[in-house]
């Protein structure tokens, strides 16, 4: 029988971007095919966007993030973060990508390393259409795609999936109905995929 795992994620999550080499290898590895889900953080289930927090749970979620970048071979890029556009029509991108059935992890892994790496403004319709050119996609058309009504019904679909399922917070994992959150639950997951599930 064929493993699927739902992959409930967003561009804009370092936490997404450090854990999706390590999950796409997992998936790989255990023969499982991902199921895609661009979202947003879901307020509504609990989900706190980072600048909505304390200075104090602020400061220990960065000091978090570089310490897990460093054991994913991963340094971010922290400065100028401020006068990055919203990433946001970066996921729209990858939904069209989606939908027209291209290589969308190639396509997140391309902007994601633009964001979190290099810094880049991936809001800006120029940068990102460069960016997917620069991976073998068609920037202009998938951009001229990701506004398209299609693809604004697929993520209030995908917002209303999550929503459901409980899911709250990026990246979140989905395998035989059972939330797995953050790419450091991956362990957790492969136990699961492996047959060896830790709570009944």
């Amino acid at each position: 029988m064929t493993k699927i795992i739902d992959y409930f994620f967003g561009i804009g999550s370092p936490w997404a971007f450090i854990g999706l080499d390590p999950f796409a290898a997992l998936a790989s590895e255990q023969n499982a095919t991902i199921r895609p889900y661009v979202i947003p953080l879901i307020e509504d289930n609990g989900g706190i966007y980072s600048r909505n927090r304390p200075e104090a749970r602020r400061a220990y979620w960065t000091k978090d993030l570089k310490r897990w970048a460093a054991v994913r071979g991963k340094t971010l890029n922290f400065e100028n973060r401020a006068a990055l556009s919203d990433p946001t029509p970066a996921g729209f991108m990858i939904l069209a990508a989606i939908d027209a059935g291209e290589d969308w992890l190639k396509l997140t892994k391309a902007l994601q390393e633009a964001f979190w790496l290099r810094g880049e403004n991936i809001g800006d319709a120029e940068v990102r259409r460069a960016i997917a050119d620069a991976a073998g996609f068609d920037g202009t058309a998938l951009d001229e795609r990701a506004q398209s009504d299609t693809v604004l019904s697929i993520w209030k679909a995908n917002y209303e999936t999550a929503k459901d399922a409980g899911v709250f917070g990026l990246p979140t994992f989905r395998y035989e109905d059972e939330l797995y959150w953050g790419q450091d639950s991956l362990p957790f997951l492969e136990r699961h995929l492996k047959g060896a599930k830790l709570v009944a």
